[in-house]
């Protein structure tokens, strides 16, 4: 690579819980040597996904690669967010190679490519391709993210409200701007859910895609690193709910955290964080926990109620043992509620 060449960049975007950290991790533990750098930018007040990827621990993207924004969505805060972490990532020596750009669940992945035409970064950066992660056991359920039944169900009976569903207008924004749609989750059905999901996918699609099948977020990295589309030459072309808006909040989500002491029991806690959600409507949880007598930081991810853990890491000398859980759902989660419940 010469000093003219500009760094490829992968924007990875799907919506909240659809997999992309997993994903992600996954392509940093078999870069094969590659130099990376990841920007992930996360919605709500703690960067839990930076946090996950820091504790993957390879050497192809060192901790100090890995730039947090967490005051917003990147769609929002270009100017502010997206330019300055660039600059500290190109700064870098040995040089990066490529990298990769995990955006909010709410983000619209429009406007960022857009950015790419930013005189101040167009000689440096292209928009390798924008992937779209997709829960595919939440569209075989006719849904874009796990348990939105009940939501669905209040909203419509509440004359109120206006019933255009912003979930699905993210959704299909998000699928309008991929050049490759991973759909994700696949362990979790059979052959008529998956078959229902790829009708899903196939149908949010306004032009030929591919679309990849797999569990857990495993994708080899050479399929996702290397697509070479330019994205940012074509966006125009890739039409959106918003394209007529100079800008959009995302005032119909909210997020906050639930700190909690150390715990006795990861399945309680589980079972706790899956209750929780089913009951009171929300979207995803996900966090650390510290558990008694264990060295380890007990990772604790949730869409609605289908809850995951794994130890990731070993708890540092330098941080305080407890537990955090960030949740986030529509507007209206009745917080008192839900921090009573993960009390238990």
């Amino acid at each position: 690579m010469t000093s003219l060449a500009r760094i490829p960049c992968t924007i990875v975007t799907g919506f909240l819980g659809a997999g992309k950290t997993t994903l992600i991790r996954h392509v940093l533990a078999n870069a094969n040597g590659r130099r990376l750098a990841v920007i992930v930018n996360e919605f709500g007040d703690v960067g839990i996904d930076g946090e996950i990827l820091k504790g993957c621990g390879d050497a192809a993207c060192p901790e100090e690669n890995i730039v947090e924004l967490a005051n917003g969505c990147l769609c929002c805060t270009v100017a502010d967010e997206f330019v300055p972490a660039l600059d500290v990532i190109l700064a870098k020596e040995p040089k990066v190679e490529h990298i990769v750009i995990e955006t909010s669940g709410l983000a619209l992945p429009k406007p960022l490519v857009q950015a790419f035409h930013w005189p101040s970064i167009k000689n440096r950066v292209t928009v390798d391709g924008v992937v779209a992660v997709v829960d595919g056991a939440a569209l075989a359920a006719g849904r874009v993210a796990d348990d939105m039944a009940a939501l669905a169900a209040q909203r419509s009976a509440d004359d109120a409200l206006d019933h255009d569903d912003p979930v699905e207008e993210v959704f299909e924004d998000q699928i309008a701007c991929a050049d490759l749609v991973v759909l994700n989750k696949c362990d979790l059905l059979d052959q008529g859910g998956l078959e229902k999901a790829q009708a899903a996918v196939t149908g949010a699609l306004p032009r030929a895609v591919k679309v990849v099948k797999v569990a857990g977020g495993k994708v080899d990295a050479p399929a996702l690193l290397g697509l070479n589309i330019g994205t940012e030459a074509d966006i125009e072309n890739r039409k959106t709910h918003h394209d007529d808006e100079l800008d959009h909040d995302h005032d119909d989500f909210e997020s906050f955290i639930v700190p909690l002491p150390e715990i006795e029991n990861p399945d309680a806690l589980s079972r706790l964080v899956s209750s929780t959600a089913e009951a009171a409507g929300v979207l995803r949880i996900k966090g650390f926990a510290a558990v008694r007598d264990k060295p380890m930081r007990l990772l604790v991810q949730a869409v609605g109620p289908r809850v995951t853990t794994q130890y990731d890491r070993a708890w540092t000398p330098s941080e305080q043992r407890g537990t955090q859980l960030v949740v986030i759902g529509l507007k209206g989660l009745d917080r008192d509620k839900i921090v009573r419940m993960l009390n238990g």
